[in-house]
């Protein structure tokens, strides 16, 4: 037994959580905000395409009778549009992630030892073993994606394969198998595709309202067209472009500020099942040290990847804001160093 391995012996076992929360009872919670979450934001979209369609009748000079029909018309179109987003993010959106990532699935025969530490961790987590695949590219990252434990993938790129020693190989794939074992995998797709679908009706109410005269002087509020003058008309115009302004901006800092709170607890989620916090920290430092940025990175999927995928910036992987993904990277160590002092 080396020194290491005698240091934690002598100490009480590690603890990612307090004695009287279990993972159970997280992965439940978790489960509860991602649904009362995925319930405002589709509330959000029904309120956008309420006031915009009601708005639009209302410019058009429509009678008064019809604005609560037209509200409620636009309401379920959004409701319907969210209803087929989210159902092709459930049942495609991992593949999609997987085609855009340029990942390919690994056989066992071609890299034995990672199949073993994925197996390994998953009979730790008691979930399924999920599918493994690599990505070719020289930055160093993962991700997890799926709809749930029994349809999951776990990815890795080869330089990060290459980098990590085996107890940090394993820090990484505890991480990952982490948000698999709390449906934060779920969850990140629904929650990109609701952001996805805010913004561009958003953006298409906007176009409506340009090429339809309400900010060009067109020709209806030229030639003193019924809506142009009802107060009304204007009033539901107005709230409605607003919230097409702040729900994107709303959508977009809760699901950075969601994402920002799983790692941590994906981290502490490895630690719970490695019971190694040294090999996350050292994985960690290794991807906080790399400079080399993601080829296929984009916004859309920069939430799942362990680290920042994108820019390559000095301190990309340190800056604290409400607009990142995720968390500095000091402050998630800090917190793994602190289960160990």
């Amino acid at each position: 037994m080396n020194e290491t391995h005698a240091i934690h012996s002598e100490r009480e076992p590690i603890r990612a959580l307090p004695s009287n929360v279990t993972f159970h009872d997280l992965i439940a919670a978790n489960k509860r905000k991602s649904a009362m979450l995925m319930v405002l934001m589709v509330l959000l979209l029904m309120l956008i395409g309420a006031f915009a369609v009601a708005g639009i009748v209302a410019y058009g000079g429509a009678s008064s009778e019809i604005l609560i029909p037209s509200a409620i018309t636009g309401a379920l179109a959004a409701l319907g549009v969210s209803i087929i987003g989210a159902l092709w993010s459930f049942y495609g959106g991992s593949k999609a992630i997987l085609a855009m990532s340029g990942a390919k699935e690994l056989p066992r025969a071609a890299d034995p030892q990672l199949h073993n530490i994925v197996e390994e961790l998953a009979i730790a987590a008691g979930i399924p073993k999920p599918k493994v695949f690599l990505i070719p590219d020289d930055a160093l990252n993962a991700f997890a994606t799926g709809r749930d434990p029994e349809h999951s993938a776990v990815a890795i790129t080869t330089a990060l394969r290459h980098t990590l020693s085996r107890e940090e190989l394993a820090g990484v794939m505890a991480h990952e198998l982490s948000h698999v074992r709390h449906y934060d995998i779920r969850f990140a797709m629904l929650m990109a595709t609701m952001v996805g679908l805010i913004v561009f009706v958003s953006d298409a109410f906007r176009r409506m309202l340009w090429h339809g005269g309400m900010f060009s002087g067109g020709s209806r509020r030229s030639s003193g067209g019924k809506g142009g003058g009802n107060p009304l008309a204007l009033i539901l115009i107005v709230v409605a472009l607003l919230l097409s302004i702040l729900a994107p901006f709303l959508a977009l800092m809760i699901r950075f500020a969601v994402s920002r709170q799983r790692e941590f607890l994906a981290d502490a989620g490895a630690v719970e099942l490695t019971r190694n916090p040294e090999g996350m920290i050292g994985a960690l430092e290794k991807l906080g040290a790399s400079k080399a940025v993601l080829d296929r990175g984009n916004r859309a999927t920069a939430h799942l990847y362990i680290v920042n995928p994108l820019k390559a910036a000095k301190d990309r992987h340190e800056l604290n804001s409400a607009f990142r993904t995720h968390p500095p990277l000091h402050d998630r160590i800090k917190r793994l160093q602190a289960l160990i002092t």
